[in-house]
């Protein structure tokens, strides 16, 4: 990772600040590294294409950007992002992990419910 693209990142996250919104993107160790070292609320959603139980968590995701929770959730490959599922001791797809600064907050598996994400995400807030 350069200075230069954790600066930018930093940047965007100081920006996204400014909207006061839940914003979904995907995930890159640099966005995640930048939003930790700004000490930023940020979640990690472990999402596979094939787990219908992601798809449900991903509607209510959306449907929360509507009440302007302050936090980034990035959306990273359960299948892909091997790395990252051993080092935060993810064992499931439709893992959400979610962090204020380094430190983890929150985490929950499988659960689909407006009510259990909203209150995950809250506790970073």
């Amino acid at each position: 990772m350069t200075l230069i693209r954790l600066l930018a990142a930093a940047a965007l996250f100081a920006l996204a600040g400014l909207v006061h919104a839940l914003e979904m993107k995907p995930y890159t160790a640099e966005t995640l590294a930048a939003a930790q070292q700004a000490g930023r609320p940020v979640a990690v959603f472990f999402h596979a294409d094939w787990c219908p139980t992601c798809r449900q968590q991903d509607k209510v995701l959306s449907s929360l950007k509507s009440e302007g929770l302050d936090v980034v959730v990035l959306v990273a490959d359960y299948d892909k992002e091997k790395d990252l599922r051993k080092r935060l001791n993810v064992r499931a797809q439709s893992t959400i992990v979610v962090f204020r600064g380094p430190v983890e907050k929150a985490r929950l598996a499988g659960d689909t419910s407006p009510e259990g994400i909203r209150n995950a995400l809250n506790a970073v807030l």
